[in-house]
């Protein structure tokens, strides 16, 4: 993806300088679908992770930043954000918060390398995940009635087939939330634990990153986030799935109201990632090009958990009891 805004070296150079770093390299990152992102290294070779938030306000990265913070406390492996030598954390670009991290080596595996394995070790690293703590976080900004605005949005200037979509998608997030189960646990989610945003070591995770869209939610309903992204090619892939939710029940047991749960929370999941789809690249897309990523992938999933893909895999995992 394009970088959304630029950043040339006099500028690096001064952001840099709030935190204590020369400039020897700057590099721009084209990864993501929501931030612009830069490698930058020092003249010692020391290398850092440069963020420019294009969505967040200054307050929505300090609470990023302060919450990779108490996750790299609680051991859960993530991006170390780093001080400026005034005490502060953020620096401002074109009128954007900008955040700097210790660089973190690792690799990004394709979905046709992601094992068993891979599966379980995410199951278990976003249980504790939601173990850490950080509540105090807001709903984010992905409710059902943020959704809805944006779909709103696509009806009033997309094509005769995004408007079509969005109805569709519409309609079934009005259905999911009439049977949306309130009760269920809630706590600090990562709300976008795609493969992209998972590095490796060998066979270990390296760093969890981009909880940009942290926010309070249900747990289950980032349980289904992550499988949704992890075990799904050209269908679900029964095995990964049972890997990662028989890794994360392991770690934080589900109750019988979470596993009743699953289906539904996939479903608002699957339909967060279809409209988000399409606002952030259908509706982006140069004239007469497709868009990177496609909304329609996302409604695969949700007519396939519909049809019972995933009954066998999560009726096989007892619940605790509740309280």
């Amino acid at each position: 993806m394009a970088l959304l805004t630029p950043l040339e070296p006099g500028a690096a150079r001064a952001i840099l300088s709030l935190y204590g770093v020369s400039l020897a390299e700057l590099e721009a990152l084209h990864a993501g679908s929501v931030n612009s992102n830069f490698r930058v290294r020092d003249a010692s070779g020391t290398t850092f992770f440069l963020r420019l938030y294009e969505e967040q306000d200054a307050e929505g990265a300090a609470r990023e930043v302060a919450l990779l913070r108490r996750l790299h406390a609680a051991s859960v492996p993530s991006a170390l954000p780093r001080q400026r030598r005034d005490g502060m954390w953020l620096a401002e670009h074109a009128g954007k918060p900008v955040a700097l991290f210790e660089w973190v080596d690792g690799t990004i595996v394709c979905q046709k390398e992601v094992t068993v394995e891979h599966c379980a070790r995410i199951g278990a690293a976003l249980a504790r995940v939601h173990l850490s703590g950080g509540s105090a976080l807001s709903e984010g900004r992905f409710r059902v009635e943020d959704l809805q605005r944006r779909l709103d949005s696509v009806e009033e200037s997309a094509a005769p087939e995004l408007v079509a979509a969005a109805r569709e998608i519409r309609d079934a997030l009005r259905a999911y939330a009439a049977r949306r189960d309130g009760a269920l646990p809630k706590g600090l989610i990562h709300g976008d634990l795609f493969r992209d945003n998972v590095l490796w070591r060998g066979k270990e995770i390296a760093a969890l990153l981009d909880f940009e869209s942290a926010s309070q939610g249900p747990f289950v309903y980032d349980v289904m986030v992550t499988l949704l992204a992890w075990c799904y090619g050209s269908a679900f892939e029964r095995e990964l799935a049972q890997s990662l939710l028989v890794a994360y029940h392991r770690v934080r047991p589900l109750v019988a109201a979470e596993l009743a749960a699953l289906r539904v929370e996939g479903g608002i999941a699957a339909l967060r990632f279809a409209t988000t789809r399409i606002t952030d690249f259908s509706l982006r897309a140069p004239k007469d090009q497709p868009p990177l990523r496609d909304y329609r992938r996302f409604l695969q999933r949700r007519a396939e958990l519909e049809a019972g893909a995933l009954d066998a895999v999560i009726s096989a995992l007892e619940p605790v009891p509740a309280g």
